[in-house]
């Protein structure tokens, strides 16, 4: 079985750039998008999602449904 590494976790610019801001970060781990809670670097939550739920995810943000 080959070990993918994890990749950073990435932000957006948004957030003002301060650690201390929460935020949601997200990354691709392999195929599958991976988000977590900046807030909880410590103990970080990974919510791991298909794609397909992910961009479903993306899209009702982006159009304001949330």
């Amino acid at each position: 079985m080959t070990r993918i590494p994890n990749p950073p976790w990435r932000k957006s610019s948004r957030s003002g750039g301060n650690a201390s801001n929460g935020c949601v970060e997200a990354r691709l781990h392999g195929t599958h998008p991976q988000l977590s809670d900046s807030r909880h670097a410590g103990t970080r939550p990974i919510l791991d999602l298909d794609p397909t739920d992910y961009h479903a995810l993306l899209t009702t943000v982006c159009t304001g449904l949330a």
